[in-house]
This record gives C-alpha cells, structure tokens and sequence, in this order.
C-alpha cells in the first residue's frame, strides 16, 4: 500500500540517510545526496572525507550534513575526536555522530566517559553544530545503556544514538524505549542499524526515536 505524500514528508525529515561503508566511492556519495534533495531526508550521514563534497551537493537545501567522530569503535583520544569534530563542521557538518568510550564505561570509569562528551559537545555546540552521542547498545546491559544515556543527557549532548552498525547488532524498539524513558521527553534519540522497512521505522518513533539513521532511506519512505 502506498505511503501517503504526507506522511513520506513526515517520515523523510526524521531519517539520516546514511552511506559509511568504507568502499563507498564518491559517485555513491552524490547519489546518496541526490536522493536526499528528492525525498526531503533531514541529513546525509557520511564518512568524513565526504563531508566537503556533500556541502556543496546539498548548499542551498534544507538536507543537513552529517559526519562520524571516533568511528566506529569510540576508541579514540578526546583530543583526536575534538580535531575531528572542528575539521567536519569547518568542511560543511552540521550535525556530528560520536562513538562513546564504549570499554571506559563498561570498566565503570563514568567521569572519563563524561569528560570525553562534554569536550567534543562544547566543541561542536560552539560553532552552532549539534551532537548526538553513540552507545552501541549490542556491547552493552540494560544497566550500562541507563548510565550510558544519563552520562550523555548530563553532558550536554543533543542525542543518544543505539548503534554505529557496524556492532553485533543494531537498534531494537526495547532499547530505544529504555533510552527515551531514561533522558525523558526533551532530549532526542536516534535508532540506527539495520532499520530497513517502513514499518522497522514507524516501530523506533513509537518506541520513543525522534530520528532514524538508515541507508534504506529511500525504500523505508516509499514502502518498497
């Protein structure tokens, strides 16, 4: 059954419409741009060698560019996250997807975990740029997504994202619920990893998603 044109629109400004494999080419790039000028996508999520060339695919639009910072692992020094963060929004970002400091928060060190968001959220805020935080909620317990997204709510971050995809595992609709009950109302979450249908994504907004981060953008808005 066709989606209405309605809800296509609704739907298509709460999708990140991702590409980060690491054999993307820069033709698959401008497509990925192209389809989220046809179809209204809220953001381009790639890589960050991609971030200028997608600036000037999307100048003049409302599609945001989005970047990753410490991807996919979260392993990465503050510092380099900070470096990375700074060149993406210098080259065209405006919304950044760090990876927490996965192990730090699973050996208990909260405050590092902390510190680490809080640097990198007053470094992208800054310069008028939004941050959202990943988790990877495969590698964690219910226990430690809890922490995970209180740590991100307190440190000033503007999301908490589930998943890199390229995890054990992707966004689960329980999840995305723990998360929106833990940060409340205000704050955004985003699922992201394997969402592939219309019906995955109408399932992580009722769950509490306030956006979607898939590379199936396109079939998810049409019902293919």
């Amino acid at each position: 059954m066709p989606i209405p044109d309605d809800e296509r629109r609704r739907l298509a400004r709460m999708i990140d419409h991702t590409l980060l494999k690491p054999d993307a080419t820069p033709d698959q790039i401008e497509r990925l741009c192209a389809e989220a000028r046809e179809y209204g996508f809220a953001a381009v999520c790639v890589n960050p060698v991609y971030v200028r060339l997608c600036a000037t695919e999307l100048a003049g639009t409302d599609v945001a560019v989005c970047t990753v910072v410490g991807f996919p692992l979260g392993a990465n020094t503050t510092h380099i996250k900070v470096a990375e963060a700074l060149r993406a929004i210098e080259d065209g970002a405006r919304e950044v997807d760090m990876v927490m400091q996965i192990g730090l928060l699973k050996a208990g060190d909260s405050d590092a975990v902390r510190r680490d968001i809080e640097e990198v959220a007053r470094a992208v805020h800054d310069r008028g740029a939004i941050l959202k935080v990943i988790i990877e909620t495969a590698l964690l317990t219910d226990d430690e997504k809890v922490t995970a997204s209180k740590i991100i709510r307190d440190a000033g971050a503007d999301f908490v994202k589930t998943s890199t995809g390229f995890g054990p595992g992707g966004a689960k609709v329980e999840d995305v619920a723990l998360i929106r009950r833990t940060v409340g109302p205000k704050m955004g979450v985003k699922a992201a990893g394997g969402i592939r249908t219309y019906e995955d994504a109408l399932a992580m907004i009722e769950a509490g998603a306030t956006r979607i981060g898939a590379s199936a953008g396109v079939k998810i808005v049409t019902g293919a």
